[in-house]
C-alpha cells in the first residue's frame, strides 16, 4: 500500500512540519507513505485569468507525470464531496477492495486545481466550507486517512 500527499508550495511552520511527522510515522503501519511538495506556477501578481489557468494546467502536469493510471487520485477540492469520517473510511475501503494499492492525496495551489486534475481524479473530497490555508488542509487530510485506516481495521481511536 502506498499512501502519497502532494501539495503544491512550501510548508513553513515548524509545528505543523512536525504534526505531518507524527502522522506520517503513524500511518506508516499500514503502508509506505510520502509528502512530495511541488511548485507552484510562476504567474505575474496581477494575473488574468487565463494566466492563472495556464499555470494550474502546468502544475497538473507535473502532478500528472508522477502519478500511474492505476493510482487512486484524490484531489482535496471546494468542489468535491463532503464526507463523515466513517464514509470517508468506507470509500477508501472500497477503492482497496477494487484493487487500489496506492492513493495519492493532492492539496492545489493558492489558485486551486485544474480541470486536468479534475477530470483525472478518482475523487474529489471537500473538506469543509470553511477556509483555511494549504498547510493545514494537508494536516487535516493526513488525520483523516490515519483515522479511517484505524476505522477500517476496527482499532480504537475514532469516537
Amino acid at each position: 500500500m502506498k499512501l502519497r500527499f502532494f501539495i503544491f508550495g512550501k510548508t513553513r511552520e515548524k509545528f505543523i512540519k512536525e504534526a505531518y511527522d507524527e502522522y506520517l510515522k503513524r500511518l506508516s503501519k499500514y503502508g509506505e507513505v510520502s509528502i512530495t511538495y511541488l511548485n507552484e506556477s510562476v504567474i505575474n501578481s496581477n494575473p488574468s485569468g487565463s494566466e492563472i489557468l495556464k499555470g494550474l494546467d502546468q502544475e497538473a502536469d507535473r502532478l500528472l507525470s508522477l502519478v500511474k493510471e492505476s493510482d487512486c487520485l484524490m484531489l482535496i477540492d471546494l468542489h468535491g464531496n463532503e464526507y463523515s469520517s466513517e464514509e470517508f473510511a468506507k470509500l477508501i475501503g472500497t477503492e482497496m477492495t477494487m484493487g487500489s494499492s496506492a492513493f495519492d492525496f493532492v492539496i492545489g495551489s493558492s489558485n486551486g486545481l485544474s480541470d486536468k486534475l479534475r477530470e483525472r481524479a478518482d475523487e474529489k473530497i471537500c473538506l469543509s466550507k470553511l477556509t483555511t490555508t494549504h498547510p493545514l488542509a494537508l494536516l487535516f487530510t493526513l488525520e483523516q486517512v490515519y483515522r479511517a485506516f484505524k476505522i477500517n481495521n476496527n482499532e480504537t481511536y475514532h469516537k
